[in-house]
């Protein structure tokens, strides 16, 4: 009896339920990914907002450490900014694919038209599966959080500071440096630290663009998807 030769997997065709079933899975492997990574986003905004409670109350119960105690947090603040704006770009990889399969499959299943809002989005989900891009700069990351939680912390230290002069109005009597004076430290070094973090971020709050809906803007082009930011350092 001659041997049974295997079949080839690629030259075999799958059913429509064989796609529908494999695409179902990808479907919620990639909603699971995408949630893991907005936890961690959560994670990273619990820790800016406790920390900036803890500096704002030692910082007011300790007037001789108050500015300096702010300042740190203003800078504390702008790490986490950072290391959940790169986490935000890992969680936009995972939604990105989530809305493109929503967009294409599940919104033309629902409407009981099988035509999709986007030719050969299939082929763009593949390749992204192979050759994973991040589909927003840093700035762009950095610019969306700051604008969806950090703007509200930065604007309260900022206050803290600026209101550390109504609070202590004695030492308003020894002028500049009295209300922003460290120790040996100038008044101008302060001033000018804060001044350049806030300076900072306003640029980035009105020159970095904005970061639109994914069924946008995500996948204008699918031949070149992604092709203005790196490729996924995962």
């Amino acid at each position: 009896m001659a041997e049974k030769i295997p079949s080839d997997y690629e030259s075999e065709p799958l059913t429509r339920s064989e796609y529908i079933t494999a695409l179902s899975h990808l479907y919620r492997g990639e909603m699971h990914r995408s949630l893991v990574w907005r936890s961690r986003l959560d994670t990273t905004t619990h820790w800016s907002i406790l920390s900036t409670l803890a500096i704002l109350t030692f910082s007011f119960q300790n007037p001789g450490y108050s500015q300096e105690t702010l300042i740190a947090g203003m800078y504390a603040n702008l790490v986490f900014l950072i290391f959940e704006a790169r986490r935000f770009r890992f969680f936009d990889v995972w939604r990105s694919r989530v809305r493109m399969i929503e967009e294409n499959f599940y919104g033309p299943v629902l409407r009981r038209n099988l035509r999709s809002p986007i030719d050969h989005w299939g082929e763009s989900v593949a390749d992204d599966l192979l050759h994973p891009k991040f589909k927003i700069t840093l700035l762009q990351a950095f610019r969306s959080r700051l604008m969806r939680s950090y703007i509200f912390v930065f604007g309260f230290l900022l206050a803290a500071w600026l209101g550390r002069i109504v609070v202590f109005p004695a030492r308003v009597d020894d002028g500049l440096s009295g209300m922003f004076g460290i120790g040996n430290i100038p008044w101008w070094g302060p001033v000018f630290l804060v001044a350049v973090l806030y300076l900072c971020l306003l640029a980035i709050i009105f020159f970095t663009p904005k970061v639109q809906p994914p069924e946008k803007s995500y996948w204008p082009d699918p031949e070149h998807a992604g092709t203005d930011v790196p490729s996924l350092d995962v």
